[in-house]
C-alpha cells in the first residue's frame, strides 16, 4: 500500500482535518489495469462535482490524474482511492472560516483476490434491515461519511457466502447495495433505482446505462420497491472494480444470469480489460 497526502508520501493527516472531524469530503475508488485507470475522466468529473456540491475548493484534476498514473505505472493491477477533504480546520465548529485548504489523499491498494465464478455463476445476496436516510442535497455523492454502509455491512458478517446486501431507503424505495448499484431486468427492460434521494451514482452504473442504450437495450432509472425486486427476471450488481456481478440467489430465491446480463457483460468486457 502506498499513501500520498497532498502529493507527499505520508501515513497520517492532521487531527484537525475536517474530513476526520466531520466526514467532510468525497472520494473515488478507481480500478487500474495495465497501468491504465478505468474510466478516469468519469471519476474526476464526479470528484469535482462532489467538491462543488459540498463547497470544498475545486481540486487540481491534472495533479490528481498525474498522481494516479504515477502510482500504477508499474502496470500491475491495483485499486487507487482518491479523497479530497475540507482540509485542516482553523477554528472550532462546523462553520468554515473560508481560509481552509483542501486535503488530497491518494492511496494505492493491491488488487483483492477475486473468485472468477462470481462473474460467471453469480453471487448470493440478501436484503438488509438497515435503511438509508434520504437527503437530496447529498444524493449521488460519494461522500466520506459511510456510517450507514458500515452498519449495513455488519449485517452480512454472520454469513460468508453472502457477497452483498441490498438496501432500501427510509421511505421503502430500493436504492443500492452496500458497495454497489443494483440493476433489475423485467421483460427484457433494464431498470435501476433513481438516485435522487440517497445513494451513490456509481461510475459503473453510468457506464452500464450508456452502453445498454447504445446496443438497444431499453433502460430506465425509476422508483423501485420490494415487489419490483421480487418480480425481477434478472438482477445484477455493479461497481468500479467488479464490473457486473450477476445475482444467483437473493433472500434464498434462486436466479439465473439471463440474456440481458450476459449481453451487457460481453459489451463491457473490452472496456474493463482495455
Amino acid at each position: 500500500m502506498t499513501v500520498l497526502v497532498n502529493g507527499v508520501p505520508a501515513t497520517s493527516v492532521s487531527a484537525l482535518d475536517r474530513g476526520l472531524q466531520f466526514g467532510e469530503g468525497v472520494f473515488e475508488t478507481i480500478a487500474c489495469l495495465g497501468g491504465q485507470p478505468r474510466f478516469l475522466p468519469l471519476h474526476l468529473e464526479r470528484l469535482e462535482f462532489g467538491c462543488e456540491r459540498l463547497g470544498i475548493p475545486a481540486p487540481n484534476l491534472d495533479e490528481i490524474q498525474a498522481e494516479v498514473l504515477g502510482l500504477v505505472c508499474d502496470g500491475e493491477r491495483a485499486i487507487v482511492k482518491v479523497m479530497v477533504t475540507g482540509g485542516e480546520a482553523v477554528a472550532r465548529g462546523y462553520a468554515r472560516s473560508g481560509n481552509e485548504t483542501a486535503t488530497r489523499i491518494t492511496i494505492r491498494y493491491p488488487w483483492p483476490h477475486e473468485d472468477p465464478a462470481q462473474l460467471h455463476d453469480g453471487v448470493m445476496a440478501r436484503t438488509l434491515s438497515m435503511r438509508l436516510g434520504e437527503n437530496p442535497r447529498l444524493a449521488g455523492l460519494k461522500h466520506c461519511n459511510r456510517l450507514e454502509q458500515i452498519l449495513a455491512r455488519a449485517e452480512l458478517a454472520a454469513d460468508a457466502q453472502l457477497a452483498e446486501g441490498i438496501l432500501f431507503s427510509s421511505s421503502g424505495n430500493l436504492v443500492c447495495g452496500t458497495m454497489s448499484n443494483v440493476f433489475l431486468v423485467r421483460e427484457s427492460c433494464l431498470l435501476t433505482p433513481r438516485i435522487d434521494q440517497c445513494g451513490v451514482a456509481g461510475v459503473m452504473r453510468r457506464v452500464v446505462l450508456r452502453e445498454a442504450r447504445q446496443v438497444g437495450i431499453p433502460a430506465r432509472e425509476c422508483e423501485l420497491r420490494a415487489e419490483n425486486l421480487q418480480a425481477a427476471d434478472e438482477i445484477f450488481l455493479t461497481n468500479a472494480r467488479i464490473g457486473i456481478w450477476p445475482v444467483r440467489a437473493l433472500d434464498g430465491r434462486a436466479l439465473t444470469p439471463g440474456p440481458v446480463t450476459r449481453h451487457l457483460q460481453s459489451v463491457l468486457e473490452p472496456l474493463l480489460n482495455a
